[in-house]
């Protein structure tokens, strides 16, 4: 008897005829067909009436080529079982496949895991085709068709290269545009943290007064935009007392901690319990690769699939983080019998995110005690590879044991705050590091009399939100709702791909086409860059695929009643947005007028800001302070006794900023020799001591300066 089983990547056909030597496998390559492209709109299908008639075509001309050779393969089959990825898209390729192939009663495998057990139960166990999940899948096809071929034209009239807009792709882009427009309209504000170091080996930051409750009140207010610190953070994640907003108050409190002497006026003590991390899901594994591994997304998602290929991770398109109870039964023993004081008495239970709905389990190793075979996996492989193993196993351990110390000191009317925490059992950190280092605090007694070594002030300035990382955009996706996790990481490539978003520094930033198209698509058509109205559309999507919501009747009342009108508003208003210039959301400092933005290939960002009121009224992009100012005067630095290095002419003084807090250095004072190449290094930076240093030409003595 002639046995065939149809699966989608070539990747998983070795792993697979071992496992099934006595049948035959063949790999469809993904997807076989698509909508065609035929007719006057290109579209593929027609709105008729209740129904949405689709006219399908081969993909391409391998596609044509494998549906050939597939037919021949079935016609020369007793028995044929379709054994596509189990998830929507896998079941709906299953689907075409059955339609092409004309397989009457298909049956359908799925499998989690490329493992003997696994593979072997499902084809022993085939199911019919679910149609309510390929309903979905034809949905969504249909759905990005229609919104991609019919919102995309208008983009193109904008003249700036723009090609696409997408269901997902464009609700993406407005993610990352809108933390841009907060980004370059962030007013930045100073504020000083004040310290006071005690001899006994600790430091304390201001913590307020002993001030009436309406005062105290006022004095605890937190800078405007910026979180206040977790009591339980870890000391590196704390923030350093609060904040001061006046260089007067700074030192008035540095006098006071200075005059008075310090005593302890409250110990807190407590052990936490820290709760180990669920296992990863797609969105999770590609943050954790990205922040250990440095992969992004789309090569986090490659790496995984020839892991899934080889037999050694399970599926890694999911959002569920289900372990397998036969898994975590062997889980459970090789913690009993490698570090059995982690292993907690009941099996620790992880709750899925909100919008979570497929079947699958999380992504795991396919066998806690196999050690994979190096010569099989290198490189990026193996380190994602031990990423998968060490969380999973970390999921199921013990939680830890955290001791927080907190010690207030007083000084006259001022308070000061310490922060310390010890690690007194890793549990589940021995394999996921997440905890922070120790910071121990000293032992002392309440109302103990302290010894001041130092007390001080340092001036800080509040920072603009930073940019998405890929991951982090991800993170995002999923938290609005956006998209599935087989999405995430084609979208961000899509999106970089068109020029919509560029990475640097490793952080995803919108180029000046994505912030136009953001901005039009904002006007024109707002639903389809509104993330809630995206999230609502996959509830809807999710409801068909639960047989709850009939596909056709869905999409047609959709684009009568939403997405027509907003192509009909979109052609209303094209004509006057194509030729004027951008409108940014900067006001003009002199008469609040919104600026605009004028291209401009001579500075960096690609285009400045003009208001169109006042003519001589212009804002440049300044990239280490994050925000739009007016252009600075030009004006000479102080002259100093000390010559240049490299020609022997005086240098003078140099005043800038880095991480918001000012800063001194020495540079030639011939403007037109620091140009030359000799003089890149002829600098000399301030010292925390006070005087200034090189690091090709060492240090100068600050008394040796002069006016």
């Amino acid at each position: 008897m002639s046995k065939l089983l149809i699966i989608e990547a070539p990747g998983k056909l070795k792993k697979l005829k071992a496992i099934l030597p006595d049948w035959t496998i063949k790999a469809s390559g993904g997807h076989i067909r698509e909508l065609a492209k035929d007719k006057q709109d290109a579209l593929g299908f027609q709105l008729q009436g209740d129904h949405v008639v689709c006219r399908w075509t081969p993909r391409s001309p391998q596609a044509k080529q494998t549906i050939a050779e597939l037919r021949a393969a079935v016609k020369a089959a007793d028995q044929v079982i379709l054994a596509t990825d189990e998830d929507r898209e896998g079941e709906t390729i299953g689907w075409h496949l059955a339609e092409e192939l004309r397989l009457k009663n298909p049956l359908r495998a799925t499998y989690r895991e490329i493992t003997p057990n696994a593979v072997k139960a499902a084809i022993a166990s085939p199911r019919p085709l679910n149609l309510d999940l390929v309903h979905a899948g034809l949905c969504r096809s249909v759905l990005d068709k229609l919104v991609g071929f019919r919102g995309s034209p208008l983009v193109w009239q904008l003249n700036n290269g723009a090609k696409s807009v997408g269901r997902v792709q464009s609700a993406t882009l407005h993610l990352v545009a809108e933390l841009e427009t907060r980004i370059r309209n962030f007013k930045p504000q100073d504020y000083w943290t004040v310290f006071v170091q005690y001899e006994e080996g600790f430091r304390a930051f201001y913590h307020g007064g002993v001030f009436s409750p309406a005062e105290a009140e006022k004095s605890d207010a937190a800078i405007p935009g910026e979180e206040k610190p977790d009591e339980d953070a870890s000391p590196e994640a704390a923030a350093q007392g609060d904040r001061v907003t006046s260089q007067a108050e700074a030192d008035r409190l540095v006098a006071l901690a200075q005059s008075q002497p310090h005593r302890v006026v409250s110990i807190e003590g407590k052990t936490v319990l820290k709760q180990p991390p669920a296992p990863f899901t797609t969105s999770t594994l590609q943050q954790a690769a990205s922040a250990k591994l440095k992969m992004n997304p789309e090569t986090t998602m490659a790496v995984a699939q020839k892991l899934y290929e080889g037999g050694y991770i399970t599926y890694m398109r999911t959002d569920a983080t289900f372990l397998a109870p036969p898994f975590v039964q062997s889980a459970r023993e090789w913690i009993a019998f490698h570090d059995p004081d982690n292993l907690p008495p009941q099996v620790v239970q992880h709750k899925a995110g909100k919008n979570a709905q497929e079947a699958h389990e999380a992504v795991r190793p396919t066998n806690i005690w196999a050690t994979p075979d190096k010569t099989d996996l290198r490189g990026a492989a193996i380190e994602l590879y031990d990423l998968i193993w060490n969380r999973t196993l970390a999921s199921l351990c013990q939680p830890a044991q955290v001791r927080l110390t907190k010690i207030i000191t007083q000084s006259g009317t001022a308070q000061w705050l310490a922060k310390g925490q010890v690690v007194q059992f890793e549990g589940f950190a021995h394999y996921w590091r997440s905890l922070g280092a120790d910071a121990e605090l000293p032992a002392l007694q309440n109302q103990e009399l302290l010894t001041l070594e130092e007390a001080g002030s340092v001036k800080k300035r509040t920072q603009a939100p930073s940019r998405y990382s890929e991951a982090q955009l991800v993170q995002m996706m999923e938290r609005r709702g956006i998209g599935r996790p087989s999405t995430f990481a084609s979208t961000i490539a899509t999106l970089k791909e068109r020029e919509y978003v560029r990475i640097v520094k490793s952080k995803v930033e919108p180029t000046d086409r994505g912030m136009e198209v953001d901005r039009f698509l904002a006007q024109a058509m707002p639903t389809l860059v509104d993330t809630d109205f995206t999230a609502e559309m996959e509830s809807q999507l999710d409801l068909i695929a639960e047989g709850k919501l009939n596909w056709e009747g869905w999409l047609i009342e959709w684009n009568q009643t939403q997405f027509e009108p907003a192509l009909s508003k979109a052609l209303r208003i094209m004509p006057q947005h194509a030729h004027a210039h951008p409108t940014s959301e900067v006001s003009c400092p002199s008469c609040e007028t919104l600026m605009q933005q004028i291209t401009s290939a001579k500075v960096k960002k690609g285009f400045f800001l003009k208001c169109p009121t006042c003519e001589d009224c212009v804002m440049f992009w300044n990239d280490r302070e994050q925000g739009w100012e007016l252009p600075k005067p030009k004006t000479a630095g102080k002259i100093t006794t000390i010559p240049c290095p490299v020609c022997q002419k005086p240098m003078e003084e140099h005043i800038y900023s880095k991480n918001g807090a000012e800063k001194v250095m020495l540079r030639c004072s011939d403007e037109s020799a620091r140009q030359k190449r000799d003089h890149k290094e002829a600098v000399y930076f301030q010292s925390s001591k006070g005087g200034f240093w090189s690091p090709k030409f060492g240090a100068i003595d600050h008394s040796l300066m002069g006016g």
